[in-house]
């Protein structure tokens, strides 16, 4: 018998599950709950964007890890299209929240007071402190989110995103820094980062830093070490950006921070963040993906080896986060047992639909198809006892006239 694509085949059916699920009459594609909270900091209501999960319906019993994107506004539909097709094997379900920027993005993202009268700026501090006392408390209270939290910026959003990493390291986990404004007021904040980053620790801690086309305004074809090498004026915004870079790989060592930048030569500032957003979230969730897909697409696996990637993949996933997490979403597992049942592998079956009720101990769906399975197998009694619980769990009056069924 010849290997079946499960995964890839799981993957797709729910990627295209959940995409319909967001249709709605009149659109062809809906992202983000509109929301707003009232900061006392800020002394105004600032309006966020909230895209949840399997087209808003949410388990009661699940909670999500969280990402927070600036410039929500512009940059949450991106950031939705990447996660869309790529949760599952690539990155965890998660929520995604786009705080609005709109009418004082200067002032809110950098770090210092430029003394410009036209120009509001240096409202970085409590911008911040709204983030930290007022914005992922309303998150954290309103939504079913964990403490894994992870912060996207573009631009001034990227030196925003850095200044959380080195002065507020405590609010995030991961660090996007989509091609950063570390020039900002002569880089002040640039070399303020660069000394935290050699005299602070940052174990547990991610940054990916992207960095966008021309390196020198002047110059299309100049080189990152020619960039480095001179002080023009007209490389000052991407030499600013390199110096930080250079910076943190020479100390990622020492700080332990996860560090990994890209310089995206095909992209310019207003078109990197896709694909910045898609090789970060790719790189920062790089544990999570599954590995060794041919174990499972193997017939010939024994069920005893496929049991114990499982449970290795439990604990890699709980390390990471920090707290209990299922080695895979509970559709996988169930479409994974009646896959397994349909092409003649019992016990595989048997394993995943197990691993189901083992995970997802609230699940009526989970004791339903374990019940199918044994029905499949002849097993009466073992038939009954599963779908008793489904019944408990649910009321459903369906699974009692199944049992009396049964019974006949």
């Amino acid at each position: 018998m010849k290997s079946y694509v499960i995964i890839l085949v799981l993957l797709t059916f729910l990627c295209n599950r959940i995409l319909a699920q967001n249709a709605d009459k009149g659109y062809l594609y809906k992202i983000g709950i509109k929301d707003s909270v009232y900061s006392e900091i800020l002394d105004e209501n600032r309006d966020i964007w909230v895209h949840l999960p399997n087209g808003g319906k949410l388990n009661p019993n699940l909670k999500y890890p969280v990402v927070y994107i600036l410039d929500g506004g512009v940059q949450l539909s991106a950031l939705v299209a990447v996660y869309e097709y790529y949760w599952g094997n690539y990155l965890p379900k998660m929520i995604l929240v786009g705080v609005s920027n709109q009418f004082n993005r200067t002032k809110d993202l950098t770090t210092s007071d430029i003394g410009n009268p036209n120009m509001k700026s240096g409202g970085a501090k409590h911008f911040a402190e709204f983030m930290e006392k007022e914005l992922i408390p309303f998150v954290e209270r309103k939504y079913p989110v964990t403490n894994y939290r992870t912060l996207i910026g573009h631009s001034y959003g990227g030196l925003f995103t850095i200044n959380m990493l080195v002065n507020h390291p405590q609010s995030f986990r991961n660090y996007i820094a989509i091609d950063p404004s570390l020039d900002w007021d002569n880089q002040k904040f640039m070399n303020e980062a660069i000394t935290r980053l050699k005299t602070q620790g940052f174990a547990g801690k991610s940054l990916f830093v992207s960095l966008a086309s021309p390196l020198d305004r002047e110059n299309e074809n100049a080189t990152i070490e020619e960039v480095l090498g001179n002080n023009s004026e007209s490389s000052l915004v991407s030499r600013s950006k390199l110096l930080f870079i250079k910076a943190a790989e020479q100390v990622k060592e020492n700080n332990h921070l996860n560090f990994l930048w890209k310089y995206y030569p095909d992209d310019i500032h207003a078109t990197v963040p896709l694909p910045s957003m898609l090789e970060g979230m790719r790189w920062l969730f790089d544990w999570y993906q599954l590995k060794d897909a041919n174990v499972y697409n193997n017939p010939e696996t024994l069920p005893e080896v496929l049991e114990r990637h499982i449970t290795e993949r439990a604990e890699v996933l709980s390390k990471h986060f920090g707290y209990p997490v299922p080695p895979a979403d509970e559709e996988m597992l169930n479409m994974g047992g009646y896959m397994f049942l349909q092409t003649g592998q019992p016990e595989k079956a048997k394993l995943f639909f197990g691993l189901q009720v083992k995970y997802y101990p609230w699940s009526v769906n989970a004791f339903d198809s374990m019940a199918d399975f044994y029905i499949s197998q002849n097993d009466s009694k073992r038939a009954e006892e599963s779908l008793r619980k489904a019944y408990e769990l649910s009321g459903d009056i369906a699974f009692k006239k199944k049992i009396e069924q049964l019974k006949k």
